[in-house]
């Protein structure tokens, strides 16, 4: 059974910092895109930020561009995204994403095939 769980995620005063961490398990994702999307209360699920299969390529959404780092470890079959200069606007369901295989960098939900539980990120002002 496949399964992508993240943690990381909670409370954090505005200009803080909170590193997610997504681990996967079932089989390997070395050659997948992974990705990371949140989902605001009200809200539909946006993209954060992806990374490739080998981590030479890296795409942000705007809003968290210089903020937000992917990265991933193919060995530990994780993906990474610390977070810093958190804001209130943060706020959400943070999950993470991973497609079948995919060489490229996906940006759309239907792009990914698994999805974790999603974690919570809170960021109070």
């Amino acid at each position: 059974q496949v399964q992508l769980v993240e943690s990381g995620g909670g409370l954090v005063q505005t200009g803080g910092s909170l590193r997610l961490s997504c681990v996967a398990s079932g089989r390997t994702f070395s050659r997948s895109c992974m990705g990371w999307f949140r989902q605001a209360p009200g809200k539909e699920r946006e993209f954060v930020a992806a990374i490739s299969w080998d981590s030479g390529s890296t795409y942000y959404t705007e809003s968290v561009r210089g903020r937000f780092t992917i990265s991933r470890d193919n060995a530990k079959n994780t993906v990474y995204l610390p977070m810093n200069s958190l804001k209130p606007e943060d706020t959400a369901v943070y999950y993470c994403a991973a497609q079948e295989v995919g060489y490229g960098l996906a940006l759309t939900p239907s792009e990914y095939n698994y999805w974790g539980q999603g974690t919570q990120v809170t960021v109070s002002s």
